[in-house]
């Protein structure tokens, strides 16, 4: 087997001044050289960096990698020496193999199919349209993050699981805090462990009293209560936070394209097409890792059993091989099949509900303030750090004309 030609020595911890919609500049220059690169862990571990969008949908694929949270035991930035990971705790599938992971995933597929998602159109729609209410009459100044992109998922997933009206702001910002890329370790453990403590309350009280809702359904199964609880957090966290930042990113996107902004604007029909391409353009959720169970032969190189491999998702979205001028937002592309929201049996299950809420939000919030513009100059966008699990933007001034 060849050796790469490329190794990458360190994770990029920031993106090129005034493109803060590309993958770090590193990260493009090694997808330049090949779609797999070297790349030696902080404690000495040997691994891959794949950076091209076939190897990265194979890998993503195939059963020989591993998902599971024990055996991931090297982080690009942090050397964690002898500490031994623990298995993720139940219900967390996200962090799982098969089989356990489809006990976890199978009770949920049949509540977030298309046609379920799509019959939640009309409430998305009043949520949506109660937010831009609110931004009209306090503006003709807001913060999108606050005003728009963050509470219009947190209330769909919120009802969703049955979580009680008054408790929906304590959940966003300790999310916010583990998952925000920000927090020092010690508030950030703090949030988590009160986030879990509010899911083993609110599991105990559907059990009592089932409602309406996910949650409710799930308790009338062997799943148990520790079970519930972890498949509460990662269907929380996952169905807030990825689309409260594309919505706020991809605005700030739209906004620093006027041509794509003006032609979404005047074709409603266009919605579709241009969700796909702002995940796609996006990816949001930036990268993931998987463990070789086995020896692999990939891309012309033995990937060893227990190697550790980073699956770069934002620039697979953007290799030329697959994508045409991948690095230009194109509404009008026709080219599917991005991994913004992975692929094989961890692909999201809540992909539906995402797509709903975007072609929902974008539209209405670009019809209803048609003189939307930045507040403040776009090198002022306050980011999130690369350190984020997801990637996006901390605040977003905007303004329009009264």
């Amino acid at each position: 087997m060849t050796e790469p030609l490329h190794t990458v020595a360190t994770m990029p911890t920031e993106r090129q001044r005034g493109c803060p919609f590309d993958p770090p500049r590193e990260l493009i220059e090694a997808g330049e050289q090949g779609p797999i690169s070297r790349f030696p862990f902080p404690d000495g571990h040997q691994g891959w960096l794949v950076t091209g969008y076939d190897l990265t949908r194979s890998i993503l694929a195939d059963p020989r990698f591993s998902s599971r949270k024990e055996l991931m035991r090297h982080h690009p930035t942090i050397d964690y020496g002898d500490i031994e990971v623990p298995p993720a705790p139940p219900g967390e599938f996200l962090l799982m193999d098969e089989p356990q992971h489809g006990r976890y995933r199978k009770p949920l597929v049949g509540k977030f199919t298309v046609r379920r998602m799509r019959l939640l159109t009309e409430r998305v729609a009043q949520i949506t349209a109660e937010h831009l209410d609110a931004m009209e009459k306090a503006g003709p100044t807001a913060d999108l993050v606050t005003a728009f992109a963050k509470p219009i998922p947190a209330i769909v997933i919120c009802e969703l699981l049955g979580v009680p009206y008054e408790d929906r702001g304590r959940f966003q910002e300790n999310i916010d805090k583990f998952l925000g890329g920000e927090a020092g370790d010690e508030e950030l453990i703090a949030a988590y462990l009160a986030t879990q403590q509010y899911l083993a309350e609110l599991v105990a009280a559907k059990r009592a009293n089932p409602t309406d809702d996910v949650l409710s359904d799930l308790t009338d199964s062997d799943l148990t209560d520790e079970e519930l609880k972890g498949m509460a957090l990662i269907l929380l966290s996952a169905g807030f936070d990825t689309t409260a930042n594309m919505l706020a990113l991809g605005t700030f996107a739209l906004l620093r394209n006027p041509e794509q902004l003006a032609a979404l604007r005047a074709d409603p029909g266009l919605a579709d097409q241009a969700v796909e391409e702002l995940l796609r353009y996006l990816s949001v959720a930036k990268q993931f890792y998987r463990v070789a169970l086995e020896d692999v032969e990939l891309g012309g190189h033995t990937i060893t059993a227990g190697t550790t491999v980073i699956l770069s998702l934002n620039t697979a979205n953007r290799d030329p091989e697959r994508f045409p001028n991948p690095h230009t937002l194109d509404l009008h592309r026709q080219d599917g099949g991005h991994l913004a929201f992975s692929h094989g049996i961890h692909q999201c299950l809540g992909q539906q509900l995402a797509r709903v809420e975007m072609r929902v939000a974008f539209p209405a919030l670009l019809n209803r303030f048609p003189t939307l513009r930045l507040a403040v100059p776009a090198e002022e966008v306050a980011l999130r750090p690369e350190a984020a699990d997801i990637y996006g933007v901390k605040s977003l001034p905007v303004t329009w004309d009264a």
